[in-house]
């Protein structure tokens, strides 16, 4: 099955932008007649059918559509952007095939990257959505500083990833199956102690992701894949 993303379907037909006709016309060499399945990204997949298959413009009719409900929980992941950003679009990717809801880029004391350009994230995030067939297209956020995020209300569990002392617990041991959650993952250069201090001083649990010192985009992978198998 190929997905297509388009977040301003209107039943009972939707037209793609030239970009995403040329794309189905000319490199998936699809035609008039052919089945076609779409995502607003908001959980719903629609079937619809190729009425019109130009390389600018491509119309389909839609036949029917199914509501895929979302998890109990939800999953944010406040993450540093790494010095090396294609490390950074690596996790999005990764986290999205996997299961991730919401994605902060955190910028802390030892950061070494503080801006991003969030319209080429989104791609990133709306490919790796088409590609692993989900529906629910995951929110990214504009960077926000640490301490702003740590001080802003959260409804469930919060974790921030840190095992300088060696004595946290694994997150799969604290971490309650359906249950909401923020883990904030650091830079490359860890979390400052005062930052450790404060989160917990705001309600954030030091966790550890194993025994292993782990690259910033790893650890958010881990994250995420912990959080989706406790859920299971």
């Amino acid at each position: 099955m190929t997905l297509f993303y388009a977040p301003n379907i209107v039943p009972p037909s939707h037209s793609f932008d030239r970009e995403e006709s040329a794309h189905i016309v000319r490199v998936l060499r699809l035609k008039e007649g052919d089945r076609v399945h779409l995502t607003d990204g908001k959980g719903t997949l629609y079937e619809g059918e190729i009425l019109v298959a130009q390389p600018k413009h491509c119309e389909v009719t839609l036949l029917s559509h199914t509501l895929i409900p979302s998890h109990p929980h939800t999953l944010h992941v406040a993450i540093a952007p790494t010095k090396n950003i294609n490390r950074f679009e690596w996790f999005l990717e990764k986290a999205t095939e996997i299961g991730i809801d919401e994605i902060i880029p955190l910028i802390c004391a030892h950061s070494e990257r503080k801006v991003v350009k969030t319209e080429r994230l989104r791609k990133i995030l709306v490919a790796a959505l088409k590609q692993s067939l989900k529906s629910w297209l995951p929110a990214l956020h504009e960077p926000q500083t640490f301490h702003a995020l740590i001080r802003q209300g959260f409804v469930g569990q919060k974790f921030i990833a840190y095992c300088e002392t060696g004595s946290e617990e694994l997150l799969q041991k604290v971490y309650i199956p359906g249950k909401s959650a923020l883990i904030l993952i650091g830079p490359e250069g860890d979390f400052s102690p005062e930052e450790v201090v404060k989160a917990m001083q705001e309600g954030f649990i030091p966790v550890s992701l194993g025994t292993s010192r782990l690259r910033t985009e790893t650890a958010g992978v881990v994250a995420c894949t912990i959080v989706n198998m406790v859920n299971w």
